[in-house]
């Protein structure tokens, strides 16, 4: 029978434990993925700021602006990247990605985010086709 001498190692683990502060966030809270969702429904132009017709419109008829931007700037910024990817899928622009990331998320949460939302746009693709074909 073969011995094997573990003493030395004993004391000392093989590979030191990653603390759990220095692993990158790759997931979302149950609030920001509702974020996310909410954003599907959401149209391009929620992204921008109402012109000056549409706020002398809005003085004249009442009526408020569909979807106003969030009050917590993180999540006002995980909307808008979410929004993008939703209508352009990875075709986002830079100056978003850095806003997303300057609001605090990691790049792993935004790799998390795309691979999320462009597998909810090919089921969303995949139900139209389905429903195309029925009506035929």
């Amino acid at each position: 029978m073969a011995y094997l001498n573990f003493s030395p190692l004993q004391g000392s683990p093989v590979a030191p434990p990653m603390d759990l502060a220095e692993r990158p966030r790759t997931g979302f809270s149950a609030l920001e993925w509702q974020v996310v969702a909410i954003a599907q429904g959401d149209r391009i132009g929620s992204l921008s700021a109402p012109g000056k017709l549409s706020v002398a419109l809005g003085m004249i008829f009442g009526g408020q602006r569909p979807n106003p931007k969030l009050a917590d700037p993180r999540l006002e910024a995980l909307r808008r990247i979410a929004v993008l990817a939703w209508h352009k899928g990875y075709t986002l622009p830079l100056s978003e990605i850095r806003a997303f990331h300057a609001a605090g998320f990691t790049p792993e949460q935004y790799e998390t985010l795309l691979a999320s939302i462009s597998r909810g746009r090919a089921a969303r693709n995949q139900g139209n086709r389905h429903e195309h074909d029925l009506a035929h």
